[in-house]
């Protein structure tokens, strides 16, 4: 921890103190600007990559009238401070803070004879601009999405969420990086229990700085170990964020990032998307339910395929057809994994591949090594099948954390009931229900509310019931209120 140093009265002294810390003449993008005003000097400094400068240029117009229009030293500090045309300014002692909001794109102005400095947010953040995300778009809704800017984040949420009792309470984590978190809750539903742990964890947090921003900060919040399956919900949407805010959750932002932490999460938050509640609760309840069944064929339909092509005898006759008819040069299970690891290989591809070369990449994938591993009997055509149902349950996933998870539990499931059969499918599957009965993220049952079970929260999981139909706020979260409509 730094230790606390005030505002010198001297100018040379608070001069000499910032060259030394900030590398000034070192560093070339911390600007210095000296000046006279009423026989006086002042001094300013700057960020030039996180200022806006029209901004500043106004202000020093403003300060440089004074020499014109004023003749009074001894209130030369309030006049500065009134000259200072900007909603907010601040009047700080204590040089550590100077230095991270000036780090931050504040500017500061430092006075002789004055045991204190201004600070003004004139930050104008390099960006883009909100659009939608990637990896949640709907067919229809809002197109907005969070950017890599907290201010601008913040804005989009209260922009739906215009409540007198929604807070953002902002800390600053990492002794070097200081990155700006903003703790967002509604004061009257959130639950003041969670806050308070959420606050103490961030707090708690003893780092240099946040270079991997949210997923640094979920691995401090959430000791999640080894365990693969996501312990909170991201999120790009503002609307989705706003959702969750009325229903009692927590929203963890971080600087940098567009993502937005949303706690507590269980595993049934993670399979639910935007599109279902921008369509009729029918077809909402339609789509729901080809995302679950595209999710449990995504974990259980290739080892369940591989258990009856190794006990045909497990067949009606009716269904004797599922085994494969030609078996090819190499084990079904060696198979199988090959077709996995190179789907997944594919997918870090197109990651990587320039979008005008990622067509042509899909294409040779598809035609000419699909087609000619076939050929070759390296895969038969069932295999091939198989693996790509599930891989298109991966990709419906509307969690991408969730979805490699699965992934995982997948591989596991295979390998075990290729070692043991019809026990190892059933002890692995076992195994997999049990793990997510044991898992809990921040004291939340991750398999609420199938277990424990709540009827009521059950039935709002498997259907897409209508907003007025939906009175009730999610018990796990603990609402002070528990009424969306009083």
């Amino acid at each position: 921890m730094a230790k606390k140093v005030a505002v010198s009265s001297q100018l040379e002294e608070n001069q000499r103190l910032m060259k030394k810390r900030l590398g000034i003449g070192t560093s070339f993008d911390i600007g210095f600007r000296e000046m006279t005003i009423l026989d006086q000097k002042i001094q300013l400094y700057y960020l030039t990559g996180l200022c806006d400068t029209s901004i500043v240029v106004e202000l020093l117009k403003k300060i440089t009238a004074i020499n014109d229009d004023e003749a009074n030293k001894d209130q030369l500090g309030s006049i500065i401070e009134n000259r200072l045309i900007h909603q907010q300014v601040e009047r700080k002692q204590e040089l550590n803070q100077i230095i991270t909001q000036l780090l931050s794109g504040l500017i500061v102005i430092f006075m002789e004879d004055r045991d204190y400095a201004f600070t003004v947010d004139v930050r104008s953040y390099p960006g883009r601009t909100p659009q939608e995300p990637d990896t949640e778009k709907v067919v229809r809704g809002s197109r907005d999405g969070y950017t890599e800017n907290i201010i601008e984040n913040t804005g989009l949420t209260r922009r739906r969420v215009r409540d007198e009792r929604l807070r953002n309470e902002i800390i600053q984590v990492g002794e070097r990086s200081k990155t700006d978190i903003c703790i967002s809750y509604i004061q009257d539903i959130a639950d003041d229990g969670l806050v308070k742990t959420i606050k103490k964890e961030l707090k708690a947090i003893d780092i240099d700085g946040l270079t991997m921003a949210d997923k640094t900060l979920e691995e401090y919040l959430l000791k999640q170990g080894l365990n693969p399956f996501p312990l909170v919900r991201y999120t790009e949407r503002p609307d989705v964020a706003a959702n969750h805010l009325f229903e009692g959750h927590v929203l963890v932002m971080v600087d940098t990032s567009p993502s937005m932490i949303i706690t507590p999460t269980t595993y049934f938050h993670h399979v639910q998307h935007a599109e279902e509640y921008r369509q009729s609760p029918a077809v909402g309840s339609f789509i729901r339910w080809i995302r679950f069944i595209g999710i449990l064929s995504s974990v259980f339909l290739m080892p369940f395929w591989y258990l009856l092509a190794m006990n045909p005898s497990l067949l009606p006759s009716a269904l004797d057809f599922i085994g494969p008819n030609e078996l090819g040069n190499i084990p079904i299970i060696v198979q199988i994994l090959l077709a996995d690891v190179g789907i997944e290989l594919l997918r870090m591809a197109a990651i990587h591949t320039p979008t005008p070369l990622s067509t042509a990449m899909g294409l040779i994938a598809a035609v000419l090594i699909g087609q000619i591993a076939i050929d070759v009997g390296l895969f038969s055509p069932e295999v091939i099948l198989y693996v790509s149902v599930s891989a298109i349950g991966s990709f419906a996933t509307p969690s991408y954390e969730l979805s490699v998870a699965n992934k995982i539990s997948r591989v596991f499931l295979i390998i075990i009931t290729g070692l043991f059969g019809i026990k190892g499918f059933t002890i692995g599957c076992s195994l997999y229900v049990i793990h997510l009965i044991r898992t809990k993220s921040l004291n939340t049952p991750y398999l609420w509310p199938f277990i424990p079970f709540n009827g009521k929260a059950l039935i709002q999981i498997l259907l897409r019931l209508s907003v007025p139909a939906s009175k009730e706020r999610p018990s796990i979260v603990h609402p002070k209120n528990n009424y969306k409509q009083p």
